[in-house]
């Protein structure tokens, strides 16, 4: 089916929902609700305690709810015993304290509202200038009187009405000042992370259909891809093919020519592995080191690879840097631990 479809199917074990995102009959993007033991998710906003810092890591250890641990970085100007606002930034990997900021942030469909970065800003991809007119008059009167909190108006609010823009922004801003103001001791969790209902609103807008119910995965061919996905492997068209290994400590990722012994087998493998990695990733949610063993190439050949691969994790929805290449002949990723492995959610 052409379009854009979200389908909201309940977890078998009871555990909340899985959310799907499926493009023209594509699986796109794939979320699943933790465990109700799986701890504080990316997103969470916690009062939290200084608890030590850790000598040499320019790292502290953060107090959090229900005996949970963080991990701070830069922790100056805090001292032990302080009570602190803190933000899940990314998944917490299995043994290890749980990542947070300082830098909170406050994100909803149209509206994101930043304390300690001032400013009012539209997303660059929106172009039109009328439509940034209208949205800068809107930014400015909803943050009217703000200190010390920024904006950032998202592409969605650039086909969103007035009335609709406007009340995001109240809503984060009254939320963001409400938390702020926040006086109490003590570890306490003071904003949830989203759920994958609330996020698949928040982060797919415009949908020409919302499909719900426990037969919505089966209606849309998501179940059959999430078979797929319990294989390392991923087709990338002719003889081509790469393996997908998270490990411990990295991704590893594989290309390999198959059959294909024509001179520029491994230039075209390459080019096809980084343009689906993006995807491959983000079905799975792996983040973390990522490095692809690329089939031989040329160093010139690289540069192509390089390109094909920034244009490709530009439309990607994660964070995701290219630090470049190894002395072996590696390409390494960072990615942002937005999301809690799919290996680890669905057993």
């Amino acid at each position: 089916m052409k379009g854009r479809i979200i389908a909201i199917q309940p977890r078998s074990d009871g555990a909340g929902n899985m959310a799907a995102l499926i493009e023209d009959g594509r699986l796109e993007d794939l979320m699943v609700d933790p465990a109700e033991d799986a701890g504080l998710q990316p997103g969470a906003i916690c009062r939290g305690v200084m608890e030590r810092p850790l000598k040499g890591q320019g790292a502290a250890i953060v107090r959090l709810p229900d005996g949970q641990r963080g991990w701070l970085r830069e922790p100056k100007g805090i001292s032990p015993g302080m009570s602190i606002l803190v933000q899940v930034s990314t998944h917490a990997e299995p043994g290890k304290a749980t990542p947070v900021t300082l830098r909170l942030t406050f994100k909803s469909r149209y509206a994101i509202v930043t304390p300690g970065a001032p400013g009012l800003n539209v997303a660059r991809s929106i172009r039109d200038e009328e439509a940034r007119d209208r949205l800068e008059l809107l930014a400015r009167e909803g943050m009217d009187g703000a200190e010390g909190l920024g904006l950032v108006l998202r592409t969605a609010s650039e086909g969103a009405s007035d009335e609709d823009v406007a009340a995001d922004i109240e809503d984060m801003r009254q939320l963001a000042e409400a938390v702020l103001a926040d006086d109490g001791k003590g570890p306490e969790l003071l904003v949830d992370a989203p759920d994958v209902a609330t996020r698949a609103w928040r982060d797919w807008p415009e949908p020409e259909m919302v499909a719900e119910g426990e037969a919505a995965f089966d209606d849309h061919g998501v179940s059959d891809v999430l078979h797929e996905l319990r294989s390392i492997r991923v087709n990338l068209g002719g003889a081509a093919w790469m393996a997908v290994e998270p490990t411990s400590a990295l991704v590893a990722i594989d290309v390999n020519t198959g059959g294909d012994t024509s001179p520029a087998a491994g230039l075209k493998a390459n080019i096809a592995a980084v343009e689906a990695l993006p995807r491959a990733l983000r079905l799975r949610g792996l983040g973390g080191q990522i490095v692809v063993d690329c089939a031989p190439i040329s160093k010139k050949q690289r540069l192509d690879v390089e390109a094909a691969a920034r244009r490709a994790f530009k439309r990607d929805t994660v964070d995701t840097q290219l630090v470049g290449w190894t002395p072996l002949g590696h390409l390494e990723f960072l990615r942002k631990r937005e999301r809690m492995p799919l290996r680890e959610v669905l057993g």
